[in-house]
């Protein structure tokens, strides 16, 4: 899923957000310093707290003050936050004149708010553009792909790297004719043209853009092809009216594209996930701590070994990170995957299921027949194995909702249309497992309802996956 960017303020509603806790602490601080008291607990210095709150948002929001705060210089910036100051104040000094409470306040602790706010604010302005820029490392930012023809290869990644390419990295270049060039600008030529659409495939890839005829067909096919792995294309010349896919125009280093996507999410849909994400992961890992706690015991005396399962599996758009579950099988079973596949209910191998997995610690088929089964069935019925996997959403490579991450033997498998299901963060639970979990086998009825779920994503999506997963999990319905 495509993460657009963020149009008018809220692009910057972390300074929004930074500037209205400046203003509050500016009043407490100015209260406290004249009255000795603490603003909140004196009602009217409370209603004043929220005038100014009011006051605040409609002058950011109106006035659109932020307005490129990131590229201010300094100077810049002091000026824009003293006007920014001046604006507030007046508005409240209009309101205590209008309300004649001028005399229940105290000028003085009204006046040295104003003061603090101004410093406050600039001050904490400038450092967290310090932090943004050291914290927006090249491996947090979109791993871009620019595909053009030999001729405009040069001036479009001069182009793109003299613009603004804050949220983007440029991982390589392909170009749409061979030629004995290996790099371009400092990038390098990463694969043939015809090669194209497998190097998107199983890279690390999370947005390609290209500049290029459409009149070759070449191009137009590479941008289906995209469009079934469900990597977002940016096209320089909006040019294009093909159907199916969500586009949108905007900007990229300086230049205007066209951006296809199966589906997209704004800046602020992006921080209501990842705020829900932090407090279920929170609560969730507290549980996986009490869990582990009691589990450990039993999974050492029955297989010997560590009690977490830590494995590599494929994330976002390609990119590795280490998953985490409560060990349930024997050291030895991957070793032993193998001489199972025989026994795999998925047939095309596209994933590993078994009826009765034997590498299940505590799994054992008895000498008349009968399947025996112990901690580690009971973990995976329970699905109590998965609470460890909210230490990584906690770290941000999970979401609590998503699709589940494909191990590498598993993905180095994909053709095109299977790689849309790694177009958004890998999910503890998701659309799959609440229409059936276990019971579906065919595995391009689970990219179905992958690709559905990110093409239909919406927070009220979310809602009612996360319900049906609590419900499917406290009844047993469906795991393995």
């Amino acid at each position: 899923m495509y993460k657009r960017n963020a149009q008018g303020w809220s692009r910057h509603i972390d300074f929004i957000l930074l500037d209205q806790v400046c203003l509050q602490l500016a009043l407490i601080l100015g209260v406290l310093l004249r009255t000795k008291t603490f603003a909140y607990a004196v009602p009217i210095y409370r209603n004043l707290a929220l005038v100014m709150l009011l006051t605040n948002t409609v002058i950011l929001l109106t006035r659109d003050t932020m307005h490129n705060v990131v590229s201010r210089g300094n100077l810049q910036e002091l000026i824009s936050t003293l006007k920014h100051t001046l604006y507030v104040y007046g508005v409240v000094t209009l309101y205590l004149f209008a309300m004649q409470y001028g005399d229940a306040y105290s000028r003085i602790a009204v006046f040295l708010s104003l003061i603090i706010y101004l410093i406050l604010g600039y001050s904490v302005r400038i450092l967290w553009k310090l932090h943004l820029k050291r914290h927006n490392r090249d491996r947090s930012k979109n791993a871009m792909l620019v595909v053009a023809t030999p001729d405009a290869a040069e001036d479009i990644l001069t182009r793109l790297s003299a613009g603004p390419l804050s949220n983007y990295r440029i991982v390589g270049v392909i170009l749409t004719e061979d030629t004995k060039a290996q790099e371009i600008c400092g990038y390098p030529v990463v694969a043939r043209f015809k090669d194209a659409a497998d190097y998107i495939c199983k890279e690390w890839i999370d947005s390609v853009y290209i500049e290029a005829p459409l009149s070759d067909d070449k191009v137009v096919e590479l941008m289906d092809v995209c469009t079934q792995m469900a990597v977002p294309t940016h096209y320089h010349v909006p040019n294009m009216s093909r159907n199916g896919v969500k586009r949108f125009s905007e900007k990229i280093g300086g230049t205007t594209v066209l951006t296809t996507s199966i589906s997209y999410v704004t800046p602020v849909e992006m921080l209501i996930k990842r705020t829900g994400d932090i407090i279920i992961g929170l609560i969730g890992s507290v549980f996986a701590v009490l869990v582990i706690a009691i589990v450990a015991p039993i999974i050492k005396l029955q297989s010997p070994g560590p009690v977490l399962f830590t494995q590599e599996r494929i994330g976002k758009n390609g990119k590795r990170f280490k998953m985490y579950k409560i060990r349930s099988m024997h050291m030895d079973a991957e070793e032993r995957k193998q001489e199972l596949m025989a026994d795999n209910r998925v047939k095309d191998g596209m994933m590993f299921k078994l009826d009765f997995d034997p590498r299940v610690i505590g799994n054992e088929i008895l000498p008349d027949g009968t399947r025996k089964t112990g901690i580690g069935e009971f973990l995976r019925k329970t699905s109590l194995d998965e609470f460890p996997q909210f230490f990584c959403v906690l770290k941000g490579t999970m979401s609590i909702i998503g699709t589940r991450p494909p191990t590498i033997d598993e993905y180095v498998k994909y053709q095109y249309h299977h790689r849309a299901r790694i177009a958004i963060k890998p999910g503890i639970t998701g659309m799959w497992q609440v229409s059936g979990r276990s019971e579906i086998t065919d595995f391009e009825e689970i990219v179905r309802l992958d690709t559905e779920y990110i093409a239909n994503w919406s927070m009220a999506l979310d809602i009612k996956i996360f319900f049906k997963t609590v419900i499917i999990t406290l009844t047993g319905k469906g795991a393995m």
